[in-house]
């Protein structure tokens, strides 16, 4: 009997593979990607695909790869803990002001952004160019602080990296920060953000581990960015601790963030309000320790969030276009995941190939944002329609509001 819900993808002596990708349209090259980590030994009952699908490094983008005895770093990737948070206030679009730009300005002076020479791995509280409160990033910090220095004991190179400097920062690429109206006219604060240069360097380091541990046992693989770390090595016990710890920098990030959004919007709207009314903070990149059909697994989603029946989950659109807060159904094939966005269509270097900085300017009609050929990257039109998306997943979770930026600040 043919399933309504997701489609199946069979290769002989491998994983099934099922894809909640009806009515989205997938590459082969991402199919092939899929077909091969369903062939690794370890893969636990299938792989999940959601809709947002595309090539990645080594699995693809918008998958759900649960394990028993390994882990593939790769396949969490160096954004590790990358993933959204979002708040609504007690705002309304009659509070914003006519002319957003000093509110844009404002957000981009109180959160560091972008890889420009003056934000690149430097705090700059000496310069007095950022207004980052020493004292949030501080407390942030001290929460993360003596976990790292042990996990430096074992990797002292990671102590040299962006870390602390880090803390409360943007980054670039489609990290971003918005304002956001949803359908009664509340505004939402929402950003999009991960571990920045600590959690690269962390990647990077134990993916190449994993290459070594692969030259080491003479093990072939179909890519060897499918390197794995098996349980029970040193190597695997270090990354399980180094990669959790990333991922909570990457949620302490996002959280300094939210804060430093809500002072610069207290500098340009007077009225008092409140925020959090709801809120969401959750990964997209990582993998975690859960259950599922009667086993404790490792659940790495690689662009993909966790949809737990009731749980709430942030799937955003991309430039111009719309973003969903959703209510996990909690549905088992897919190990209780969702999309991540939308998903790309094309490379970067393609999107830039392709439209032009007038077709940038028509596409992000009514936001406030930047309109230069240094985000063309980022065109709506380099991504899937959101709404295929959204529909090709309506098994697995159930909207619960759409936002639609007014405001919006990348790097």
């Amino acid at each position: 009997m043919k399933n309504e819900e997701y489609e199946v993808l069979h290769t002989e002596g491998s994983r099934p593979v099922k894809m909640w990708t009806r009515g989205v349209p997938v590459e082969e090259a991402a199919k092939k990607q899929l077909r091969n980590t369903a062939t690794l030994p370890f893969i636990y009952k299938h792989i999940a695909v959601m809709p947002d699908v595309h090539l990645g490094k080594g699995s693809t983008i918008g998958s759900v790869i649960p394990t028993l005895g390994a882990v593939i770093p790769a396949a969490v990737g160096v954004d590790i803990g990358c993933g959204m948070m979002a708040a609504k206030t007690t705002l309304t679009a009659n509070d914003l002001p006519d002319n957003l730009g000093p509110l844009r300005s404002a957000i981009e002076r109180a959160i560091p952004h972008g890889m420009s020479p003056k934000t690149r791995g430097h705090r700059g509280r000496d310069e007095g160019s950022w207004q980052t409160p020493p004292s949030v990033v501080d407390a942030a910090w001290l929460q993360l602080k003596d976990e790292f220095d042990a996990i430096c004991l074992k990797t002292p190179k990671l102590q040299n990296t962006n870390n602390y400097r880090h803390l409360g920062t943007l980054g670039s690429g489609n990290h971003f920060v918005e304002v956001c109206l949803d359908e009664q006219g509340s505004v939402w604060f929402m950003l999009h953000s991960g571990s920045r240069g600590v959690g690269n360097a962390i990647g990077t380091h134990f993916i190449e581990l994993a290459k070594q541990d692969m030259r080491t046992h003479f093990i072939n693989l179909p890519d060897q960015d499918l390197a794995y770390l098996a349980e029970g090595t040193q190597h695997y016990d270090d990354y399980v601790e180094a990669v959790g710890w990333a991922q909570r920098f990457a949620r302490n990030n996002r959280e300094v963030m939210m804060q430093n959004l809500i002072a610069a919007v207290r500098t340009v709207i007077h009225k008092p309000f409140q925020t959090h009314v709801e809120a969401v903070n959750c990964h997209h990149n990582y993998v975690q320790k859960e259950h599922h059909f009667g086993k404790d697994v490792l659940v790495t989603r690689k662009g993909a969030v966790s949809a737990r029946a009731g749980e709430l989950g942030i799937i955003p659109g991309s430039m111009g276009a719309k973003s969903f807060i959703v209510r996990g159904k909690g549905n088992a094939d897919s190990f209780h995941s969702c999309s991540h966005g939308a998903g790309r269509t094309m490379s970067r270097t393609e999107a830039k190939r392709r439209f032009n900085l007038a077709d940038q300017i028509r596409a992000t009609q009514g936001v406030e944002c930047r309109k230069d050929e240094n985000v063309i990257d980022e065109i709506p039109m380099a991504y899937k329609d959101i709404d295929a998306v959204m529909l090709a997943q309506r098994e697995l979770v159930d909207v619960v509001h759409i936002l639609k930026q007014v405001v919006c600040v990348k790097g």
